[in-house]
């Protein structure tokens, strides 16, 4: 089973996440998209399995830094525009592989996909 892991390297969340997944044996592939970028297509299959408003990290300063006029009237199109143009704004981490999409990191949610095993 191939794991991606995406999200920013220097980001606290991304590195309890590699933590809990190199303390549980897990391979995984990392996607540094603040280098590499995303790709629409991943950002499109995100939101359709999740929703936009879970994948677009509100809580950020990149986001909360936006003038209020970009921020009005958000949908999934122009929330994906976002993302694109500025990844700092996907929530972090963003693990896909092996019939998993998780959305930001809770030990007992990599914990009840058996990511270990």
């Amino acid at each position: 089973m191939t794991i991606t892991l995406y999200g920013i390297r220097n980001c606290d969340t991304m590195k309890k996440a590699r933590t809990w997944l190199d303390e549980h044996g897990v391979d995984y592939v990392f996607h540094d998209y603040k280098v590499s970028g995303i790709d629409r297509a991943s950002l499109a299959r995100w939101c359709k399995a999740k929703g936009w408003e879970t994948v677009l990290n509100r809580a950020g300063t990149t986001f909360r830094k936006l003038p209020d006029a970009v921020r009005a009237g958000l949908d999934e199109a122009k929330a994906i525009d976002l993302m694109l143009e500025q990844p700092s704004m996907i929530k972090r981490p963003v693990l896909e592989g092996g019939g998993h999409l998780l959305i930001g990191f809770r030990p007992e949610e990599y914990r009840a996909a058996r990511l270990s095993l």
